[in-house]
């Protein structure tokens, strides 16, 4: 995790889902925050997403069209692998400062 270009901590996230999947995928997600109440919350270990708070699927122009909610925008950049699913489920994200 970076703030202002400088390493502060590492973010792991636990993902599930609960539905019809088939396929597996390997990707990035890039959070920016809009607000340092936004980045507290986050260092907090507070910040959970689920089907209402939705990652923008990172192509050209992606940003163009990214909203913030509740001072946070997600985006998704697939690394490998292709995926089809009719899910539902939350992701949740851990923040453990750098030493």
């Amino acid at each position: 995790m970076y703030e202002k270009g400088k390493p502060i901590g590492e973010a792991t996230l636990t993902e599930i889902n609960v539905g019809l999947q088939a396929g597996g995928q390997s990707f990035y997600e890039v959070i920016f925050f809009e607000t340092t109440e936004a980045l507290a919350n986050f260092k907090q270990s507070n910040l959970e997403m689920s089907a209402e708070v939705s990652a923008v699927a990172a192509s050209e122009g992606a940003a163009l069209n990214a909203k913030y909610r509740n001072g946070v925008v997600v985006f998704t950049l697939a690394r490998t692998g292709l995926m089809v699913q009719a899910a539902i489920g939350g992701q949740k994200f851990k923040y453990k400062p750098r030493n």
